[in-house]
């Protein structure tokens, strides 16, 4: 059949025949909808309720089945209950759901407040608002929230979220305050060396109300219920409250993600952090140094951020958190990383930056459990996070795989430089900071092991880079000594060359995270040893620094040998091995160890200038003398005896 100019004719027939059918009807039914909107509604399947069914002070008590409009309510009235101030009789009014969005839509609720003070009536403009609740949302929904408001966000070529964190790119540790109250006052640990400043309660208040009425000021705020501690035993809750998708996003990555169960049954929090970073603290508030505030109360168990958008903060302070909570449990909180062997042997990885604990601790060969908080309790190691927060300078695929693969959708980057039509990240651009990082779920980490929990540990690895050259590649260590080098925490840095003067500098950290602790760093230092008592465990010290000559002179030792000192102790090799003493710190170093030439196991031998090897060892003995000397005045126990055993482990001269 022949249509016009002698082309085919299209036949539209259904009964025509087969060999002449040149196109078919392929047109189904229309959909069900009248309106654009009706169509975008078919288009999302609603989720199941994941709220909290226990309130605030135990007023919801948890019932077995309830509306999806009674659940929602008493989520609200918990969070209400949060962001309540307590010079007003009501929390704030809050509706849940993007304010953005026509589709969902909640009756407002707010919280009736039973405050120590007398409440005065709120009649501000605030109080005929309604603040809107974004609440635990996943990924894709954060990165939505981010993209369309938050200036800086963007999509990578892998899939992560590129973000700013503001003027603040790295913590503040000059601005953070701990409240000094009647509780804690001669518990924690103040004064010369400490990193606890105190503050009084009611300034802690006047920035707590400060934030508080400014994230009740926005149109939405973002609330996360998450978990602490992989041992359920020894869980914590915690209640983030932000201004911004990139800090909820980030806190969904680091702390432990509760399933839909878990989260039915949440009810009020442990510890809660208001975020108020977009805002600044007033400087005329007393204890008050500048516009930046990172205030923690351990009495009300909340944080108060003002004046600093680095998400950091928010992770640390969490960390100083546990720092107090678990050694009142007689459990050991950590800065450390931690794997497992195949056969159930853990080690822990203790060292400040640039000493190879990411590196050393993430093996192909073993399970990760964490990669930089850990509580040791009587049930053994448990992650602290559910995340990890990797720094991003110079990262490479070869260097670091995991790392590399682990930044995909879901992931956060913070502060990195791409390119702009094809997002690809260069991670040697140091343009906004050098301290760019990458936040993302442990499970992106290929051989993680979910729960992030292990048994007690067989070896306790304290790395130092020791650019002074003097320290040997690996020692192990009595006791007393790995008490006396876990409270100094010793790594050294390269000085900048701007002067031409290449000189190391020792840098001492009290547990490997002085910034953290909250009681004295004995009181650590001692739980440690008890455990490892306990439990059949070996302190080592691994130096991943400088060999045959300080920096400048010498050189780095390899990471294939410090691979091969770290599986020896991994296998318990080591321990068969014959030791012989070094001079000064009077270290126990092995004769052999496989894979390793033996004539570096004993550093003064890499040295062709053996005067200038004993000077600098000397000199370095009397840095750890001169860091020591702000413990001296702090006994453990009833008499002095354990810290004079402490003090005799280090360097003798």
């Amino acid at each position: 059949m022949s249509g016009k100019n002698g082309l085919p004719k299209i036949q539209t027939d259904k009964k025509a025949a087969d060999e002449n059918i040149i196109c078919h009807d392929d047109s189904a039914k229309p959909v069900k909808a009248q309106t654009v909107d009706e169509l975008h509604s078919l288009q999302v399947k609603k989720s199941a309720p994941t709220t909290p069914t226990v309130g605030v002070l135990g007023l919801f008590a948890p019932s077995p089945a309830r509306p999806d409009e009674q659940i929602q309510k008493q989520q609200l009235q918990s969070i209400s209950a949060s962001l309540a101030s307590l010079t007003r009789e009501t929390g704030p009014k809050l509706v849940k759901g993007d304010p953005g969005s026509r589709s969902e839509k909640s009756a407002p609720v707010s919280h009736k407040t039973t405050a120590d003070v007398t409440p005065a009536p709120n009649n501000s403009d605030s109080a005929l608002k309604f603040t809107h609740i974004l609440y635990n949302l996943s990924p894709p929904e954060l990165y939505e929230q981010a993209i369309k408001y938050e200036k800086g966000s963007f999509i990578t070529s892998t899939g992560a979220m590129a973000t700013l964190s503001g003027a603040k790119t790295g913590r503040s540790p000059k601005d953070k305050r701990v409240v000094k109250g009647e509780n804690n006052g001669d518990d924690l640990w103040w004064g010369k060396g400490s990193p606890n400043i105190e503050m009084d309660e009611h300034t802690f208040m006047v920035n707590r109300e400060r934030a508080v009425d400014y994230l009740c000021s926005l149109e939405k705020v973002y609330v996360n219920d998450q978990f602490l501690n992989w041992d359920p035993e020894h869980r914590i809750k915690v209640r983030i409250v932000s201004a911004r998708a990139y800090h909820s996003l980030f806190m969904h990555n680091m702390c432990i993600r509760p399933t839909p169960e878990e989260l039915e049954n949440f009810g009020s929090p442990d510890f809660t952090i208001y975020n108020a970073g977009m805002f600044p603290c007033n400087r005329y508030t007393h204890y008050m140094t500048s516009s930046t505030s990172i205030d923690i109360n351990l009495g009300r168990r909340e944080m108060v951020i003002l004046g600093t958008q680095y998400a950091g903060e928010m992770k640390k302070g969490l960390f100083s958190l546990m720092h107090y909570l678990m050694p009142k449990r007689q459990i050991l909180s950590l800065h450390s990383g931690s794997n497992m062997g195949k056969n159930g042997d853990v080690a822990l990885f203790f060292g400040l930056s640039g000493t190879g604990k990411t590196t050393l601790s993430t093996d192909q060969n073993r399970y990760l459990i964490g990669d930089d908080e850990h509580c040791w309790s009587d049930n053994g190691v448990s992650n602290i996070e559910g995340g990890c927060y990797a720094k991003c300078i110079d990262l490479s695929r070869e260097k670091e795989p995991d790392i590399w693969n682990a930044i995909k959708f879901g992931s956060v980057l913070e502060n990195v430089v791409f390119e702009e039509h094809t997002r690809l990240v260069d991670y040697t651009d140091k343009s906004v900071t050098e301290n760019t990082r990458a936040a993302y779920p442990i499970e992106y980490i290929p051989n993680a092991k979910i729960p992030c929990v292990g048994p007690h540990p067989k070896n306790v690895i304290l790395l130092a880079c020791d650019a002074f050259g003097v320290l040997p590649p690996v020692s192990k260590l009595t006791m007393a000594q790995t008490m006396y080098h876990f409270i100094s925490g010793y790594t050294a840095l390269v000085a900048g060359t701007e002067d031409g003067i290449k000189e190391p500098t020792a840098t001492f950290s009290a547990c490997f995270g002085a910034a953290f602790i909250m009681f004295h760093p004995t009181k650590y230092a001692a739980m440690l040893a008890d455990k490892m008592q306990k439990h059949g465990a070996t302190g080592w010290l691994v130096n991943t620094g400088w060999s045959g000559g300080s920096y400048g002179s010498g050189s780095r030792i390899k990471l294939a040998y410090t691979r091969k000192v770290i599986d020896a102790i991994h296998s318990g090799s080591l321990l068969q091995a014959n030791y012989t003493k070094t001079k000064v710190f009077g270290l126990e170093i092995p004769n052999e160890v496989e894979g390793v030439p033996s004539e570096i196991l004993d550093p003064v031998n890499t040295w062709s200038d053996k005067d200038a090897y004993n000077e600098t060892l000397l000199k370095l003995g009397g840095l750890f003398k001169k860091n020591f000397e702000v413990f001296l005045d702090y006994k453990i126990g009833t008499d002095n005896n354990l810290t004079q055993d402490i003090l005799a482990a280090g360097p003798n001269f």
